[in-house]
C-alpha cells in the first residue's frame, strides 16, 4: 500500500462492490481479521484483501496508508473486543483481573492476528480507552502516580505476552498441539525418582496443569503483589 489515505469524511465508498458491500474501515478490518485466522500473516496483502471485498485493491488505499496500518487497526480492533460490555465496580483488584481476563480472551478467539498484532502499539481509539480505563482504576484505588504507571506497564505486558505465548500454541496444527501435550505423559511421567525425584513426585501435576494456561494465576499473583504494594504506601 501507498502513503495516501483519505481524511475520514471522504473516506466512504458511494459504490457497492462486486460483492454489494459498501466499504468501510470496519468491513475492512473484518474481513482482514478473518482471512489472517484462516491463510496466516501471508493474507494481509491488498491483492487478497482487494478479492475477498470484491473491490478493486486501489480502494483500500482510502482507509490505510499501508499493511501495516491496516495492521494496527486489527490489533486495536481485538483491543476494542476486549473492552465491550465491561463497566468498573469499584473493586480495583476484581475490575483489572476482569480486563487482563478480556484482553487474553479476545487474543486467544484470533491466534493468528495476535501473533502478528498483539506486541504493537496502536495510538487508536480503544487502546487509549484500555489505557485511560485501566489507569482510572489504579489511581482511583489510590496508587499514586508514578507507582500507578509501573503497575498498569506490568499489568499490560503480562497479560499481552501469554496472550501471544498462548495464541502461538493455539494456531499450532492439532497434530502438534496433541504431540505437544502428549509429552508430559509420554516422558515426563515416565522419569525415575533416583534421577529426577522432582518432576516424578508431581508428574501427575504436571500432566493435568500443563496443558492449561498459566494466566489467570500469574495475573492473580501480580494484582496480590500490587494489594500489597498499596497497603506499605497506605502505611
Amino acid at each position: 500500500m501507498s502513503e495516501r489515505v483519505v481524511p475520514g469524511p471522504e473516506r466512504r465508498r458511494r459504490k457497492p462492490t462486486k460483492t454489494g458491500t459498501v466499504l468501510s474501515e470496519e468491513i475492512i478490518v473484518e474481513t482482514a481479521l478473518r482471512l489472517i485466522g484462516q491463510h496466516g500473516a501471508e493474507a494481509l496483502t491488498v491483492r487478497r484483501l482487494g478479492l475477498a471485498l470484491g473491490a478493486d485493491p486501489s480502494a483500500l488505499y482510502r482507509y490505510f496508508r499501508n499493511a501495516d496500518d491496516l495492521l494496527l487497526a486489527v490489533a486495536d480492533e481485538l483491543i476494542g473486543r476486549a473492552q465491550r460490555g465491561w463497566e468498573p465496580t469499584g473493586d480495583w483488584q476484581a475490575d483489572l483481573r476482569a480486563i487482563g481476563l478480556r484482553i487474553h480472551a479476545s487474543y486467544r478467539a484470533h491466534p493468528q492476528a495476535a501473533r502478528l498484532a498483539g506486541y504493537r502499539t496502536t495510538g487508536r481509539h480503544n487502546e487509549m480507552n484500555a489505557v485511560e480505563g485501566i489507569l482510572g482504576v489504579l489511581r482511583r484505588a489510590g496508587f499514586p502516580d508514578p507507582e500507578a504507571v509501573r503497575i498498569y506497564h506490568a499489568f499490560v505486558d503480562q497479560g499481552l505476552g501469554y496472550a501471544i505465548l498462548d495464541a502461538a500454541a493455539d494456531a499450532l496444527p492439532e497434530a502438534a498441539r496433541e504431540a505437544d501435550s502428549a509429552v508430559w505423559d509420554a516422558r515426563y511421567a515416565q522419569l525415575p525418582a533416583h534421577t529426577h525425584p522432582n518432576i516424578a513426585a508431581t508428574a501427575h501435576l504436571l500432566i493435568a496443569d500443563m496443558p492449561r494456561s498459566a494466566y489467570p494465576l500469574a495475573l492473580d499473583l501480580l494484582l496480590a503483589a500490587a494489594a500489597q504494594w498499596l497497603e506499605r504506601l497506605r502505611g
